[in-house]
This record gives structure tokens, sequence and C-alpha cells, in this order.
């Protein structure tokens, strides 16, 4: 336990505590601001490091502590596993509590360590450690690197324009963290309609995930056929491309001028037949006028007979 400097006259409560790598742990070798862990060792090792809960209010504060597996979400974001589907980094670590009581004001450095399995095969097993209290979690994330030949690999699928949108997925078939870059590209029939520089997304593509994400594309045409182009890379030489196809239709005048041309049908055909029934010769009369005056000239002679 240590007193948190520069703590004396806050009020803070209890709800303020947060959790971060301690300072002068081992790993990259700063003293502060380490964003997360980051541990690096062959099979078979043990490697040690300290989590920092800090409480800079002025009541304790009790944190449950666990590790975990972490992966990507669906749209990307870096995530957790529960405490019970832990495989990988998360079931390998081994916290010195479970859980730990901070004094107000106060600092608890935990230590911890992970045994890297024998069977560890090499490349990023990403985990994290979790802290939570009173309904309030905070990850602390351990970037784990088992030793041996390391592959990068990248793929962007199932591209598809909605709107003005694109969708697409990306799949990491490596076994390292990737920061992948994207570059996006349309052309028409008329020429070219977009062009966009690589940039690195803001995802973190983690090894074995997959994750779909989208990209904004206000000025589609009106009318047109479109080549939309997708490239991706990343460190390590990796690189992939995929396109699709979209069609652009101004359906509203398409659906009025339709419904115009019917209109304008109908009238006509409506018009042809009035003027038909128009041109009749006088005392010409329908089928079935002659057939109801049959009718009634039957019903006569009847009627005299």
């Amino acid at each position: 336990m240590t007193p948190v400097a520069g703590a004396a006259g806050r009020t803070d409560s209890a709800a303020d505590w947060t959790a971060r790598p301690a300072a002068g742990g081992a790993g990259t070798g700063k003293d502060d601001g380490r964003p997360y862990f980051y541990l690096e060792g062959a099979p078979g090792t043990v490697l040690q490091d300290r989590l920092a809960v800090i409480n800079p209010g002025r009541t304790p504060v009790t944190v449950r502590l666990r590790g975990a597996d972490a992966y990507n979400a669906g749209d990307g974001d870096f995530a957790v596993r529960g405490s019970k589907n832990s495989t990988g980094a998360g079931a390998w670590l081994r916290l010195a509590a479970d859980r730990v009581t901070v004094p107000a004001r106060t600092r608890a450095d935990v230590p911890f360590s992970v045994t890297v399995p024998m069977t560890a095969v090499p490349g990023d097993h990403p985990g994290a450690i979790v802290a939570e209290s009173a309904g309030r979690s905070v990850g602390v994330r351990v970037h784990l690197r088992v030793g041996g030949p390391a592959l990068a690999a990248l793929t962007v699928e199932d591209v598809t324009v909605s709107g003005r949108t694109i969708h697409y997925t990306l799949v990491n078939r490596g076994n390292t963290a990737l920061a992948p870059r994207l570059a996006v590209g349309a052309d028409g029939v008329f020429g070219t309609l977009l062009r966009r520089e690589a940039r690195t997304l803001p995802v973190e593509l983690l090894p074995g995930q997959r994750v779909k994400l989208t990209e904004p594309w206000r000025d589609v045409p009106a009318l047109d056929s479109v080549t939309v182009r997708l490239r991706v890379s990343a460190e390590g030489g990796v690189h992939s491309e995929a396109v699709a196809s979209a069609v652009f239709v101004p359906w509203a005048p398409v659906t009025g001028g339709a419904l115009l041309v019917l209109a304008a049908t109908a009238f006509g055909a409506y018009g042809y037949r009035l003027g038909h029934r128009q041109r009749r010769p006088p005392g010409d009369a329908s089928p079935r006028s002659r057939s109801t005056s049959d009718e009634r000239h039957l019903v006569q002679a009847g009627a005299d007979t």
C-alpha cells in the first residue's frame, strides 16, 4: 500500500478508483504511463508484473480482480471474455489476490504472474486483468507474445454497397495483432468517383478475429454502374484486395415516369373505347340489346296466342 501523492484535500468518492500497470513494473521498462502490460517469453516461461489499484477517494474500496482472454467484438472494439470462458492468456494469469481492499487516498500494487504453457503456439495471445467494484469495471490490457515464428496475414471480404455506405469484413488469419490500413476507390461508367488514400483504421485486429466495418460514401452518383475496390495492408508486408459492383438508379423519378406512362396508356384506351361507341350508326344495338328485344317479342307473341 502506498499513499497517493497529492490526494490530500481532494473530495473524490470511492467510485473514482482506477487500475493500471504499476510504476516500475516489468515489460517496457518505463516507470509511468504504461497504457498496457507487454510480456514476452517462450513456452514454459513464467512472466511477472504488478497491477496498481488506485483509490483517490475518502472511503475504502474493495475491488475484485481476475484474468480474461481478449477478443474483437463484431464492430472491432476490444472486449474480454467471462471468467469461465478463458483458455489463453486469461487462463494462464494468476494474481497474488483476487480481491483487494484499498484504503482512502492509497494505491495498492498487486503482483501477478503469467505461466506460458509448453504447448502454447507462437504469436500474440491478447488478454486483460479485469477489476470490478460496485457495478463498475476496468480492464487493463495484457499483450502477451509467445516466442516463435510470427505470421502476419490479413484479408478483406464480403464487400457490399448499401445506399451511402460501403460494408466489408476484415479477417486476421495470422498469429500477430495487426493495425490495418484501408484504401478505397470507386469507378463508374463515366470515370473515377472515389479515391481515398490508405489510412490506419481505429481498430487493432487480434489474431484469428473477424470484424465487420463500414466506410461512409456520401457523394454517391445518382445514376451509374460502379465498381468499388478496397485495399487493406498492415505491417509485415501483408495486403489484400476485394471488389464489389453496385448500380445506382434514381428510383423516385423512374417510378414517377412509370406511373405517368401507365396513366397515359389507360387514358388513351378509355378515349379510344369512348370514341368507338360514339361512331356507331343509329339503330345499331348491341348484341345484348337485340337479345333483350327478341325476348320481349317472344313474350308478347305468347300473350297474343
